[in-house]
């Protein structure tokens, strides 16, 4: 029987941002009180898995949210651009506003690509990518991937043979969850989801592009 290894997709915890800015990949937005709270909370949750490495996006939610797990277990943060929040040419903008602004209809075209930002095709490649990295640098054991919802929502559809095109709300990928991959080998077994900060998301919307 060919080894069992585990690849982690951990979504960032929750952002400070009273403005409700769609962020993107803009610089500076960092995790809430509550957010580091829910960083912690999935690292108690974890710390006693057989993790070898812990990889983040470069951007600081991502980072914020890595750092407590890896300080658990006594691992660098690998910075990879892979894991990145997808390109969205509306970032910078309040969220409220955006498909009520007719100044951005020329941006909604085409929701299957989607015409607004990095394609889903793209995003997927990137993510499998990363996805084979890991898997090999941590074969027979785990390792941790922390990204962002439509990255890793991006991912695991693609695996399941699902369409690329979707609606943004219908994403089950909450703030701190971990969506989990199950290889045998080189061969994708299994898929799961599980919210470790789940007490800490009440009344805590799940916004898409963030």
């Amino acid at each position: 029987m060919a080894e069992t290894t585990v690849v982690h997709l951990l979504r960032h915890g929750e952002v400070y941002n009273p403005k409700g800015i769609l962020y993107g990949r803009l610089p500076g937005y960092r995790l809430s009180e509550t957010g580091l709270l829910m960083a912690e909370t999935v690292a108690k949750a974890v710390a006693d898995r057989d993790i070898v490495r812990v990889y983040s996006s470069p951007l600081e939610r991502a980072q914020e949210t890595a750092a407590p797990l890896a300080a658990k277990l006594g691992l660098d943060v690998e910075i990879d651009e892979r894991l990145i929040e997808a390109g969205n040419v509306l970032e910078g903008r309040p969220i409220a506003r955006l498909v009520r602004s007719p100044r951005n209809y020329r941006h909604f075209w085409h929701p299957g690509r989607p015409s607004w930002g990095e394609p889903y095709t793209e995003v997927v490649a990137r993510m499998r990518d990363m996805v084979d990295t890991a898997r090999a640098a941590s074969r027979g054991h785990e390792a941790v991937l922390v990204s962002h919802q439509l990255p890793i929502w991006m991912i695991r559809v693609a695996a399941e043979g699902r369409r690329l095109w979707h609606d943004p709300r219908r994403r089950q990928c909450a703030l701190a969850s971990l969506t989990t991959f199950t290889f045998d080998g080189d061969r994708l077994v299994s898929i799961g989801y599980s919210e470790p900060a789940a007490a800490l998301l009440k009344g805590r919307p799940s916004v898409p592009g963030a």
